[in-house]
């Protein structure tokens, strides 16, 4: 049996040392001040699980690898499930004291509008219009009544306007909203302004630093969200080494399981069906090694319990009157 060492060690340190290499100290004001309410600093998140097979293949594959799964989350939209899919969801992660997240559609990449087909990108992932504002709402008001209560958006008027359904009690008052990574803040003012608008946890894009990371700590306690490894549309990162001081600058941090070298799946069908229970089971053991990496390193305390998910208290911009 390995024992762990009392504290974390930085990778290759030792070895490195004895040939005249000495590791970089870590700076103790780098760190974040915050936890998650429970006092955990890091929770786990599996993307891109597109329905109920590929849920199930997801849990199984976890409990066969023992890998903690706080959240799961879904990109193609509540719109593209039916009642007794969203039904199956639910259940199958209510018994595994999963948090379950379906994204809000429709959204602008796949809308008429030609603007996200220019190298610009246009006005990329938002509702464009009324009609597709209320396509969002239509999605988080079902999703909330078939039992959903984590939602992702990716667009700034869908989130201030969940956000005050939430606060009129047209959707329950422990509804998260998780914010995209296709639309995630990149400076700590941008995180700031989510954070009011109602987000509950938010995606930073894959490639910020670590002294982006502590930048940001320095104005939100607000939970991050975190690709280890992000899929190629994201840029393909894979920063397994790094998962010990991410979570020491981004703390509270979910740490996001993606997967690099593989093809999109959104909006999900079953002609994808094979290459998304591949990449499912693929997240998982993605996930395994990350963990896997932090034990052997001693950095792998900290971690929520299982079934948490609330973010603690965050800072709102107040909600007029009447709404």
């Amino acid at each position: 049996m390995t024992l762990l060492p009392s504290k974390p060690r930085r990778p290759g340190a030792g070895a490195l040392a004895r040939l005249g290499h000495p590791t970089p100290p870590l700076d103790p004001a780098d760190a974040s001040p915050h936890t998650f309410p429970d006092g955990g600093t890091w929770r786990t998140e599996i993307p891109s699980v597109e329905g109920p097979e590929a849920l199930a293949v997801v849990l199984k594959e976890s409990a066969r690898l023992d890998l903690p799964v706080h959240r799961i989350s879904q990109g193609s939209g509540v719109w593209m499930l039916t009642d007794d899919e969203i039904t199956e969801m639910v259940e199958a992660c209510a018994a595994r004291a999963v948090e379950l997240c379906l994204f809000t559609g429709p959204r602008g990449t796949w809308d008429i509008g030609g603007s996200t087909r220019t190298d610009s990108g246009g006005a990329g992932l938002r509702a464009r219009g009324h009609d597709a504002l209320a396509g969002c709402v239509e999605d988080a008001l079902r999703a909330a009544e078939l039992g959903v209560r984590c939602l992702l958006v990716a667009d700034e008027g869908v989130l201030w306007t969940l956000h005050r359904l939430r606060t009129a009690g047209l959707l329950p008052a422990h509804t998260t909203v998780k914010l995209s990574a296709l639309s995630g803040p990149v400076n700590p003012a941008a995180f700031a302004v989510y954070e009011r608008l109602g987000a509950d946890s938010l995606n930073v894009p894959s490639d910020l630093t670590p002294d982006h990371l502590t930048e940001i700590r320095r104005v939100s306690r607000a939970p991050m969200d975190l690709y280890i490894e992000a899929p190629d549309d994201l840029g393909g990162y894979v920063r397994m080494y790094e998962t010990a001081e991410l979570i020491r600058r981004g703390a509270p941090l979910y740490l996001k399981f993606g997967l690099s070298k593989s093809p999109g799946i959104y909006p999900y069908g079953a002609h994808l069906r094979e290459h998304a229970l591949a990449t499912a089971r693929e997240r998982v053991r993605r996930g395994r090694l990350v963990l896997d990496l932090l034990a052997r390193h001693g950095a792998d305390g900290g971690m929520s319990p299982l079934g948490a998910r609330l973010p603690g208290e965050l800072h709102r911009f107040p909600v007029p009157e009447g709404d």
